[in-house]
């Protein structure tokens, strides 16, 4: 048995949450591998909105074990907090949630250190949720940081102590103030005690035992592959691998035990923050796939910026994930467009025209191309099976299977589980 992989291809936002939940009666395991609570995977079912951000989306699904691997970076406030909320559904945290000893633990400094490091760019920010998750990869790196598994030591608060001197020299050599952190500290220490209820183990010995006695196993990408560390539009990227093989690095898991890659985009194109985005909308088009969308981040309530599908970045995305099959999402809110754009191709400032993402390094300005087709102009409510859709959706699904090469598997027309449907 093979270890799937659910990531998203644009720059996050795509509705993985939803797609996982959808999936997850097929699999035993769903394990995160990594970010952290910059994540929001919003879920709706039974007429309730979900949003976890550092819980894998299968905990919903008492069958599932869910999994927190090492590749993530953990703030045990925000953990405490989302496992408080869900308690009223009965949820078995000690059965069927684990968390990896060796994931990274967020400290109070680390989100001081992020809005210390955001405010000194300037106009040149590069849009973070300030939540602590590149401080916290910089010390993972750096191999000062703490784990999960510190936890547990008798000397945890002296090396808790340690490095937040480390960190408030650097604060102090940005001025920015520490006031606020005693009582971070307070909710800090807490949700540390309350770790220790929880099951804290070497979870790359729980996830290979499960693929090799057969278990069906599910990889939960979290942000999208044009953020990721090395392969997305740098330096306005998050700090982890968000593709396939950080999910061999985030789990313990070797290349060869990986199945289907399962790509998620939108049926259009949406980011946070600052960096490019070359089908970006500015007119009424942009702002009313905000509106119907409902773009607005589920971690920070930022509006999203919105555009046109970007065909070669998603071809990029598929190219660097090796994915094998597609999920569309959100097809629903281009239901009300008379036309729609798809860009198949740049424009170079000197005229060639290129169908190759370069998402650094080109030293000219992208000019979109695009191809415009007929919008399906109707509600997609009482669709039910795929014969269902409209001409023109049907076409729309077509056309971009022809220029991605990967067959599309899944089409989402609105945010509930029974909104889903199966090509």
């Amino acid at each position: 048995m093979k270890m799937d992989v659910l990531l998203g291809l644009q720059w996050g936002d795509e509705g993985k949450g939803k797609v996982v939940d959808y999936l997850a009666p097929d699999y035993e395991m769903v394990a995160r591998f990594q970010g952290g609570p910059n994540a929001g995977h919003t879920l709706e079912f039974d007429g309730i909105k979900h949003v976890l951000h550092q819980i894998p989306s299968g905990i919903f699904r008492s069958n599932i074990k869910n999994i927190i691997g090492n590749g993530v970076v953990l703030d045990p406030v925000v953990l405490r907090k989302e496992i408080e909320a869900l308690k009223k559904f009965n949820i078995n945290f000690k059965e069927n949630l684990a968390i990896s000893k060796k994931a990274t633990i967020i400290l109070p400094t680390h989100k001081l250190l992020d809005a210390a490091y955001e405010k000194s760019k300037g106009d040149k920010k590069i849009g973070s949720t300030l939540k602590g998750i590149g401080p916290t990869y910089q010390d993972k790196i750096g191999r000062v940081a703490l784990r999960v598994g510190d936890m547990l030591a008798p000397d945890f608060e002296e090396k808790y102590n340690d490095l937040v001197k480390r960190h408030q020299s650097i604060l102090d050599y940005y001025q920015y103030s520490l006031k606020n952190l005693p009582a971070l500290e307070e909710d800090f220490f807490e949700a540390v005690a309350f770790f220790k209820s929880l099951q804290l183990v070497e979870t790359e010995f729980e996830v290979n035992a499960a693929i090799k006695s057969g278990k069906r196993v599910l990889a939960e990408g979290a942000q999208g592959s044009l953020l990721d560390i090395d392969f997305g539009s740098y330096p306005f990227v998050t700090s982890s691998s968000t593709m396939t093989a950080g999910a061999c690095t985030g789990l313990g898991v070797p290349p060869s035990s990986i199945g289907e890659v399962f790509g998620i985009f939108k049926a259009y194109c949406t980011r946070v923050g600052s960096g490019p985005f070359p089908t970006e909308l500015f007119d009424a088009d942009g702002e009313k796939m905000r509106r119907e969308g409902n773009e607005f981040g589920s971690t920070t309530g930022r509006a999203r910026r919105c555009g046109w599908l970007d065909i070669p970045a998603l071809k990029y995305s598929i190219m660097i994930n090796g994915v094998t099959q597609l999920f569309m999402m959100k097809a629903d809110v281009l239901n009300n467009f008379e036309e729609i754009k798809i860009c198949t191709g740049y424009e170079l400032s000197d005229g060639s025209i290129t169908d190759q993402l370069a998402l650094s390094g080109t030293g000219q300005e992208l000019r979109p191309v695009y191809q415009n087709m007929k919008g399906w102009n109707c509600s997609l409510d009482t669709v039910q099976k795929y014969d269902d859709f409209p001409k023109p959706l049907k076409d729309y699904v077509v056309y971009l299977e022809s220029l991605l090469e990967v067959p599309i598997r899944m089409v989402s027309v609105g945010p509930d589980r029974k909104k889903t449907i199966l090509k």
